[in-house]
């Protein structure tokens, strides 16, 4: 008898922390999922998540290529970036010149002979923090391909997060860490769809 008694509580026990793991893991999960919400489109629900309006935007841009994140911190905020052109490099025998690498949010990109001077070059070619302004968008920004032409609406904005601080560019001027548009689209428009 005392031996089953023993069983039955072993079992029980057993039973209870495999339950109390399950609630951690729902816990863990629905955190996770929340914490996600800027990247969906969605509300951000935590208070340590805020987005601070900069400046509106808008502009035409040539897409190079998309990287999808998913496990960065700034993968909470934007879940993709695009390498993008502008101006004179929107012209496709230009555009189809550059060669690009996106990585670990930065980008890396050549051109064997650009036809303008390099200082004016680096400001034609950028690499863009997408955050969709809502659901429908969140959907729509993972659609470019290389060579398409789109036109682009939304802010220029700054995210405050706890242990983050990602503020966009303003100008075209700047290179490297701190040179990027961090975007909020409220509207992705196809001009030409893969035109290189």
């Amino acid at each position: 008898m005392l031996k089953t008694v023993k069983l039955k509580t072993v079992k029980l026990k057993t039973v209870l922390c495999a339950a109390l793991l399950a609630l951690s893991s729902l816990q863990v999960q629905a955190r996770q999922s929340t914490d996600y919400n800027i990247a969906k489109g969605l509300a951000p629900v935590s208070q340590d998540q805020k987005i601070s309006v900069l400046e509106p935007f808008a502009g035409e841009f040539r897409i190079l290529g998309s990287k999808e994140y998913t496990h960065d911190a700034q993968a909470q905020f934007s879940p993709i970036d695009y390498a993008v052109t502008r101006g004179i490099f929107t012209e496709p025998e230009i555009a189809r010149q550059i060669s690009i690498n996106q990585y670990d949010r930065f980008l890396n990109w050549k051109m064997a002979r650009p036809p303008v001077p390099p200082k004016l070059a680096t400001q034609l070619v950028s690499n863009m923090h997408i955050i969709p302004a809502n659901p429908e968008i969140a959907k729509e920004i993972k659609k470019v391909k290389r060579g398409d032409l789109v036109r682009l609406k939304g802010e220029l904005v700054q995210i405050n997060a706890k242990d983050l601080v990602w503020k966009s560019a303003l100008d075209w001027n700047g290179v490297g860490d701190g040179a990027c548009k961090l975007i909020r689209v409220e509207s992705i428009q196809w001009v030409e769809r893969q035109n290189m």
